[in-house]
């Protein structure tokens, strides 16, 4: 199962989401996606919403605090309890014993991070 963590901003337009989230397909290509992952606390928002809908992907939304990333931004642990959601998020919803295989990638406004795991997926 390979599934992209996505982490933004309150404010991040789709686009910003679409365009992390692309920047990051484009380093392992031919790469199918299964699903999307957010934070449960981001879950919500229109714009991954919309993306997720718009690429016909489930949006799976995770608790991320406590979840070890290769990536730590010092106001992500402060805020969410862990270095990177985008990164812990695909982690985690790629199930135990996930790996990275595209680290943390950022839109160029700075709205929004992609990452992508690889796993057996969630319940295994």
């Amino acid at each position: 199962m390979i599934v992209a963590g996505l982490g933004f901003r309150g404010k991040a337009p789709q686009s910003s989401l679409a365009e992390a989230l692309g920047a990051a397909l484009t380093l392992i290509p031919g790469a199918r996606l299964d699903g999307l992952a957010t934070s449960r606390h981001k879950a919500g928002a229109p714009a991954v919403q919309s993306l997720a809908a718009a690429m016909g992907l489930p949006l799976w939304d995770v608790e991320v605090a406590g979840q070890d990333t290769p990536t730590q931004s010092a106001r992500i642990v402060a805020g969410f309890g862990t270095g990177s959601i985008a990164e812990a998020a695909a982690l985690l919803a790629a199930g135990p014993d996930a790996r990275l295989i595209v680290g943390r990638v950022v839109s160029a406004d700075g709205m929004a991070t992609a990452a992508i795991a690889e796993g057996k997926g969630l319940g295994q």
